[in-house]
């Protein structure tokens, strides 16, 4: 098979126009009647009357005494009535039928018992006092709601309440999802226990973009069934799409294929099965996705890595969806963020950027995360997506930029922002704190000293650091003597940890210290620079009197000790300096360099707060400190002690 080409690569409003004018308000779905019961979130086909009113009778709205209100004119505190309870009234509940022949309601805190069914009334009520009337609510006949209107909760009382019991609604759009690629298993089905995922061959990928699609449509009104993954074979891809746009599928999605490789078979397949409208959209993630038609039936090529199946969902699939339903599109919310450094994009290319977004003092802040197309935790750990424009050069930290919410703003706003060096135990001060008080902790990891420089510029509440001073082994107090001169902080200590080689299982090229990191046989993985492992790591090597050029793989950099430790494990790499926490988690072997102090940098203007004194709770508690010393390699003997 040969290479696919972008020939005609288009925007992403030239291709949505494309899609949209093809297919918006061209396809009638079917309807059906359902049981109010089941209706929550379907779409009404016909405008829906109530049959009956509501209320259906006059009924009292308090607990009192029903009366005619003529008999009671006159009335007052010098001139009180007396009423007998059988002739002149009759006690009521809130909720019961008014009885004939009376029309008004008395409170019973405002009359007196004065025998045996009798009562004494000081003032006069009027008609239809305290009483709901036939019809207040709901007269019968009553037009409850219009078509395409999406049932809430809310409706479902007015239906009931309007004795409308059964409901036309569109039947949910039906999508396929066709999963294809040679490499893919399926982690619910192929790999059983007891080691599960651990039967992964070299080369095999767990197959999930067909769940969270599945799940996205769901979320919008529709349905979806999907089909077992189909191997990288052009035929057999051929024959299930020609297939399905024969049974009724109101859309299908043919996820992986659709790129440029030699086996990626989508594009010839739409092609030659119907018509390709679009192949390639100047966007990222989301470049190679394929718009097609096969038998009138919207047939999307959706990019294999998650964000981009994603992002092409949201952009072309999800639209088309929400109109076959009769709805617009979603809009979520957006607000106002400074990024926390100066972030450069791609010309000629519109970038989807995830990001971390915080409240720190008076603005908004936001910060990137990994901009890859596979990394789904860019987007399951974001808390909002900026949009930079194609004839953008990137952006600037200090002009606002538009974020679109992907959480709630009132959750960001209860988030507190820790930007500096990698821990793991900021894993478990996150579940800690959320457990414990509800606050929510974002962290991002850009090295100790980026750390330093966020708080700064006023981007984050707080700083993991681990800044060794060189001169007298001290860690931390000096780099904030000299690049926070200005900035009044406090410094609480995290924990202790055991800092060192992370090697392979039994250490099969016995390494035995920083001194054989310039062998020959041997390929390092360094922590970026202005991290406080590499700051330690250049201070060692310095002692050794080691030049960094002899070490094969000094340049190469990762920005987490469990980075270093995959990259270990893959081979990649003979040795990385890191912590020993993130060797045990992958079952890699340690040899022990250095227990080095990781503290919590914080400015003075937070340190009172509430969040932060409940996060400083937090890591003094018995079960924060049981947990970080499981992971072992830690020490907690100095955790939460105030050093500056």
């Amino acid at each position: 098979m040969k290479r696919n080409i972008y020939l005609q690569m288009k925007s992403l409003k030239e291709a949505r126009k494309i899609l949209f004018d093809r297919f918006f308000q061209k396809k009638s779905l079917a309807t059906e009647r359902v049981p109010v019961s089941l209706a929550l979130g379907r779409i009404l086909s016909e405008p829906v009357s109530a049959l009956i009113s509501s209320p259906n009778f006059h009924a009292a709205a308090m607990d009192g005494v029903a009366v005619e209100a003529s008999h009671t004119f006159g009335a007052s505190e010098a001139n009180p009535k007396r009423l007998i309870i059988g002739k002149d009234a009759a006690w009521v509940n809130t909720g019961h039928l008014l009885p004939e022949p009376f029309n008004a309601v008395i409170m019973i805190e405002h009359l007196q018992e004065t025998g045996e069914n009798q009562i004494r009334i000081e003032a006069p009520a009027f008609p239809f006092q305290h009483v709901r009337k036939m019809g207040e609510d709901i007269v019968a006949t009553e037009l409850l709601f219009s078509s395409n209107h999406r049932i809430t909760p809310y409706c479902l009382g007015a239906l009931l309440s309007g004795g409308v019991f059964s409901l036309p609604v569109y039947k949910k759009p039906r999508v396929v999802i066709i999963p294809t690629g040679s490499e893919l298993v399926d982690g619910l089905s192929d790999l059983k226990p007891p080691l599960g995922a651990k039967d992964l061959k070299p080369g095999q990928v767990i197959e999930c973009n067909s769940y969270v699609l599945g799940g996205l449509i769901e979320a919008v009104g529709g349905e979806y069934e999907r089909m077992k993954i189909i191997q990288d074979d052009q035929e057999a891809i051929m024959a299930k799409v020609r297939e399905l746009t024969r049974k009724e599928a109101d859309m299908i999605l043919v996820i992986g294929g659709s790129s440029a490789g030699s086996e990626d078979f989508a594009r010839h397949v739409i092609k030659e099965a119907g018509e390709i409208l679009v192949h390639g959209v100047t966007i990222m993630p989301g470049k190679p996705v394929i718009l097609g038609e096969v038998n009138q039936v919207p047939v999307i090529g959706i990019p294999g890595y998650p964000v981009s199946a994603i992002i092409a969902f949201e952009q072309f699939a999800e639209p088309l969806l929400l109109n076959m339903l009769g709805q617009p599109e979603r809009e979520r919310a957006e607000v106002a963020a400074f990024p926390t450094r100066k972030i450069a994009s791609k010309l000629g290319v519109e970038e989807f950027l995830r990001v971390k977004i915080g409240s720190v003092g008076e603005k908004m802040v936001c910060t990137p995360l990994p901009r890859g197309a596979g990394f789904i935790t860019s987007i399951t750990g974001a808390d909002g997506i900026i949009r930079i424009p194609a004839h953008v050069e990137g952006l600037n930290a200090d002009t606002p930029v538009q974020a679109t919410l992907l959480r709630p703003l009132s959750a960001i706003k209860n988030t507190l922002v820790v930007v500096g060096s990698h821990d793991n135990t900021l894993d478990i001060v996150s579940d800690q704190l959320a457990r414990q008080t509800g606050i929510s902790l974002s962290s991002s990891h850009v090295g100790s000293m980026g750390g330093l420089m966020a708080i700064k510029k006023g981007a984050c509440h707080l700083a993991g650091s681990h800044l060794l001073d060189e001169t007298d082994g001290s860690y931390n107090l000096s780099y904030i003597r000299t690049h926070l001169k200005d900035i009044p902080v406090r410094l609480v200590n995290l924990v202790m940890r055991d800092q060192g080689l992370i090697v392979p299982e039994k250490n099969p090229k016995q390494i035995r210290g920083i001194e054989d990191l310039c062998r020959e046989d041997f390929r390092f993985i360094n922590r970026q620079k202005g991290s406080g492992t590499r700051i330690l790591l250049d201070f060692k090597l310095k002692a050794l009197n080691i030049d960094p050029e002899t070490i094969e793989g000094y340049g190469d950099e990762e920005y987490t000790h469990m980075s270093v430790a995959a990259a270990v494990l893959s081979g990649r790499a003979d040795a990385g300096l890191g912590i020993y926490a993130a060797a045990r988690a992958l079952g890699l072997g340690f040899i022990p360099i250095v227990t080095e102090q990781y503290d919590l940098v914080i400015p003075g203007v937070f340190f009172d707060t509430q969040p932060i004194q409940r996060l400083i709770e937090t890591i003094c508690g018995s079960p924060f400190k049981r947990r970080v010393e499981a992971l072992g390699g830690y020490h907690t003997h100095k955790t939460g002690t105030l050093i500056l």
